[in-house]
C-alpha cells in the first residue's frame, strides 16, 4: 500500500499515534475490512506486532473488531474518531480544572501564599514591575489586578477589540460595578461601533484618537501593551503609584477629561 509519507507524518501528529498505529489505521481506512495478516501486508507492520497495535487502536476507538472467524477489523470513520478525541480532551480538561481548583484548599497552597507574602526578603510593592509575553499570560495577570481594584479603573483600547470580546468585558464591567468600582473607558476606532457598544454596555465611552491599549488600576498600577499583534502580545505591568497617577492625569488631559 503506497501512502504518502507526509500524510503518515501529519496523521501521526494530529491523532497522537505512533508510526505503527498510524500505518495500521490508514491501511484499514483504505481497505475497509481486513484480517491482521492482510493489515500487516498492506501496512508493512510486522505481523508479530500487528495484533498488539490493533488491540491498542481498538481500545482508543480507532478500530472495531468484527464478531466472526477469522477475526477481521474495520477502521473507524475519521470524523467519529475526531469527535471522540475532542470529547476525551474536554473531559480530561474538566477533571484537571477541578483538580487545580481544589489545590487552593490545601495546606500546601496556604504555605505557598505565606512564602510569597511573608518571605524573609519580601519584594517592595514599588519594586514590582514585570514584562509579560503571550496572550494568556497577560490576560491572567490583567484579571488578577482588575479583581483587586478598589475604586477606579481607566481603560483605553480599540473599539473593535472591545466588541470582539464583549462577552468577557460585559462580565468584567458587571463585577466591577457590583463592587462599587468606577469604570472609565476611552475607545479609538469607528464611532458607529462605539455608539453600539455604549448601548450594549449601558455606559458612556470617551472617544479618543490615541491608538493604545492600557489599564490603570486605582491610579496605583498600570498595565500597557507594547504591541497590537494578538499572536505575539507583549505588555509591561508597573506597580508604581507615582507613575500611574501621572500617566492617568496626562491621558485625561490629552482626551479632554473623563467623568
Amino acid at each position: 500500500m503506497l501512502i504518502e509519507q507526509d500524510l503518515i507524518k501529519k496523521v501521526r501528529d494530529y491523532f497522537d499515534l505512533n508510526i505503527y498505529e498510524t500505518k495500521v489505521w490508514l491501511a484499514l481506512l483504505k481497505k475497509g475490512v481486513a484480517s491482521a495478516g492482510e493489515i500487516s501486508s498492506m501496512s508493512g507492520v510486522p505481523r508479530s506486532r500487528a495484533y498488539d497495535v490493533l488491540e491498542g487502536l481498538e481500545k482508543r476507538g480507532f478500530v472495531i473488531v468484527k464478531l466472526e472467524k477469522p477475526v477481521k477489523y474495520i477502521g473507524v470513520k475519521p470524523r467519529i474518531v475526531l469527535e471522540k478525541l475532542k470529547n476525551n480532551i474536554k473531559k480530561t480538561a474538566d477533571e484537571k480544572m477541578v483538580e487545580i481548583s481544589n489545590i487552593r484548599e490545601t495546606n500546601e497552597f496556604e504555605n505557598l501564599e505565606n512564602l510569597y507574602n511573608e518571605g524573609l526578603q519580601p519584594v517592595k510593592s514599588e519594586e514590582k514591575s514585570v514584562a509579560l509575553r503571550g496572550k494568556s499570560n497577560i490576560t491572567n495577570h490583567l484579571k488578577e489586578i482588575i479583581s483587586d481594584a478598589k475604586s477606579e479603573i481607566i481603560i483605553c483600547m480599540n473599539a473593535e477589540e472591545l466588541l470582539s470580546k464583549s462577552r468577557i468585558f460585559n462580565q468584567t464591567f458587571s463585577n466591577l460595578k457590583k463592587s462599587g468600582v468606577k469604570i472609565k473607558v476611552a475607545l479609538s476606532g469607528n464611532d458607529a461601533i462605539i455608539s453600539q457598544e455604549e448601548k450594549k454596555f449601558k455606559m458612556n465611552f470617551k472617544r479618543t484618537k490615541v491608538k493604545a491599549k492600557f489599564f490603570i488600576i486605582d491610579r496605583k498600577e498600570i498595565l500597557f501593551y507594547l504591541t497590537n499583534k494578538t499572536e505575539d502580545e507583549t505588555a509591561i505591568w508597573l506597580n508604581s503609584e507615582f507613575f500611574a497617577q501621572a500617566f492617568a492625569l496626562l491621558f485625561e488631559k490629552a482626551i479632554g477629561g473623563m467623568k
